[in-house]
């Protein structure tokens, strides 16, 4: 996946209008500002399209697939048009099913209720917690934390070599690493994976809003994102792919929608003859407000650009790391390098600071909100921390008081929505605080950091 690239002084266009760019924030040192939203690696802010969009429906709203009004068949048209858009955006192959969901982690999990028996699946210690716990029924193997994308390829490689050659296998691969930001091989662990007879997913839950996604060209089975990452609000997400393993399946929720036909026995049971296509793991009304506002936002992005939105980004990426990088005391977290590519996502530790207390100071003092912890990442947090992975630890808690070391880190996360000045605030603000130290006192309250009253 090539990284278009720009002057480092020049931005290519204005970011997309995002909902909340207005809000004003408090101070603690007196005063407000304009919030410099900088943790979309976590929640992005909606689009206003999506918004806009997602408002004009909602005196259309009807049940899906239910009923034979006007209204009705309004929404399942637009549900089913939701669907295509999808299907379009990550260019999906004809075959392949799109079954909206919940999110990242409710898709990873019905794939995961979709193996089928004694299947191995390999995933890297790296991955989000979304992808490293979902396959509890299955066998894992979990793989070390690579430092070159070379050396990913060549450890699932040798890992896929000694499996049972006979049996199903999935490999489950982010595309972006919600910690350090940086692209992974997919393409070439994709080929490593089917060489081996192993099927893969792909994590695009960070990949997807800064970066295109092809299903064919990066040779995945299937691939998961969620819409609050990707512009549109909370609630909704994807998985889209192949549709054998899931027609194959036993619905993941039993109910009305998910049946194609359900009859009394003799013996007072019931049969049900359930449906094959994405329905099948749609049971109930489905979330049509959330497919709409996930189509919006493919739509927005496409319509945008990424050529022009991945660039603009890069300078983004670029201006931040040379503002990190003039401050000795700041340590960027990385696994394959200083010049691995990566999306708008990086995350640091600060000498002499707890990464709670960091944050905190960021916030209250320069209205800037970030992430502090271990990103429902904690394996991967531990070892570019040089800590036990194993070591046990809270996302997003603090395990010292403000002033002491701990085992997390803060994440920096932006995007097509991110104003030049919120970065530049954010470089300065970390300037200042590392050379001056923070203008208030903090405290520990309820295992976090907040400014003492």
């Amino acid at each position: 996946m090539s990284v278009p690239t720009l002057a480092a002084d020049q931005s290519v266009c204005a970011p997309l209008p995002v909902l909340g760019r207005d809000v004003s924030v408090p101070l603690v040192t007196g005063g407000t500002v304009t919030y410099a939203a900088l943790d979309y690696a976590a929640s992005a802010p909606a689009l206003q399209r999506v918004w806009d969009d997602v408002a004009a429906y909602a005196p259309y709203y009807g049940s899906v697939h239910r009923g034979a009004g006007y209204l009705s068949q309004l929404s399942t048209d637009l549900f089913e048009n939701a669907r295509k858009t999808v299907a379009a955006f990550l260019d999906c192959r004809e075959e392949d099913q799109v079954v909206f969901t919940r999110s990242t982690t409710d898709s990873l999990n019905l794939l995961a209720a979709a193996l089928p028996a004694d299947c191995q699946v390999f995933v890297f210690e790296t991955e989000h917690h979304a992808s490293l716990l979902p396959w509890r029924d299955a066998r894992v193997t979990v793989l070390d934390a690579p430092r070159t994308p070379q050396q990913a390829v060549g450890t699932l490689e040798r890992a896929l070599a000694d499996r049972d050659p006979h049996g199903p296998a999935l490999v489950c691969v982010t595309g972006a690493s919600n910690v350090t930001g940086e692209l992974w091989p997919v393409r070439e662990l994709a080929e490593a994976a089917h060489a081996h007879g192993a099927r893969v997913v792909l994590d695009a839950a960070q990949l997807a809003p800064h970066h295109p996604v092809s299903v064919r060209d990066l040779g995945v089975d299937w691939v998961a994102f969620s819409g609050h990452k990707l512009y549109a609000p909370f609630g909704s997400g994807v998985l889209a792919g192949r549709a054998d393993w899931l027609r194959a399946a036993e619905p993941y929720l039993a109910g009305g929608g998910a049946s194609r036909r359900v009859t009394r026995r003799t013996d007072g049971g019931v049969d049900v003859d359930w449906h094959e296509s994405a329905a099948r793991h749609e049971a109930g009304s489905p979330n049509v407000i959330g497919a709409y506002s996930i189509a919006s936002a493919c739509k927005s992005l496409t319509e945008a650009g990424f050529d022009t939105l991945v660039a603009r980004e890069q300078y983004l990426v670029r201006r931040v790391r040379e503002g990190l990088a003039g401050i000795p005391e700041v340590k960027v977290l990385s696994l394959f390098g200083d010049d691995a590519p990566r999306v708008g996502v990086l995350s640091f530790v600060v000498e002499g600071w707890n990464s709670s207390h960091f944050a905190a100071a960021l916030s209250a003092e320069y209205g800037i909100g970030v992430r502090d912890g271990l990103f429902c990442a904690h394996p991967l947090v531990r070892t570019l921390l040089g800590g036990d992975p194993g070591t046990q630890g809270e996302c997003g808690a603090p395990e010292a008081a403000p002033g002491e070391r701990s085992l997390n880190a803060i994440r920096v996360s932006f995007g097509a929505g991110t104003p030049d000045e919120h970065v530049e605030r954010f470089v300065r603000a970390v300037g200042e605080l590392v050379r001056d130290g923070a203008r208030w006192t903090y405290r520990t309250e309820d295992g976090r950091c907040v400014p003492a009253v």
